[in-house]
């Protein structure tokens, strides 16, 4: 990977990981101070709790990213440590996933005149779950390489003792 690439997505990670710090530090302002102008009723102040908690799971992920691409600009990313990180973006991806099943559930009883908004809802939280799971082959596929870079490695040290 170039040095202006990972600069960019370091960049791209480093923004969306401040502004979501930003959003949760509004919101949290917001239920905290009283100042929420729907008088913490719901279901405003659960989908703010909802999304601040999504957020969270965003930042999780955008750190194990970051890590895994430091992990690619080193060279090391084929080692079982990389695992650690792979694992924090599927569970990442999984809370996130939860946390829209909750808000289509919170959402659900104001579209009993319109269903269809909570089965599209719904459907995406099906999405979410699918690229968690392209994420977990993506994994499966690192282990490939990781066993076979092992492998690599003890062929390597049998032919230079052969040699």
């Amino acid at each position: 990977m170039g040095k202006l690439t990972v600069r960019a997505l370091r960049a791209v990670l480093g923004v969306v990981f401040v502004g979501t710090l930003f959003v949760q530090a509004l919101m949290v302002w917001t239920l905290v101070s009283g100042s929420d102008p729907e008088d913490g009723t719901l279901p405003l102040t659960a989908l703010r709790v909802i999304t601040a908690l999504g957020m969270v799971a965003a930042q999780v992920a955008l750190v194990c990213v970051w890590r895994l691409v430091t992990m690619v600009r080193r060279g090391t990313v084929f080692s079982h440590a990389a695992f650690r990180y792979v694992d924090g973006v599927i569970g990442a991806i999984v809370a996130a996933a939860l946390l829209w099943f909750a808000v289509t559930a919170v959402n659900a009883p104001g579209q009993r005149d319109d269903p269809g908004v909570t089965v599209i809802m719904a459907g995406i939280g099906l999405a979410i779950l699918g690229v968690a799971l392209i994420v977990l082959v993506l994994r499966m596929l690192l282990a490939q390489a990781v066993a076979r870079d092992v492998e690599a490695s003890k062929m390597q040290s049998e032919l230079d003792q052969v040699i």
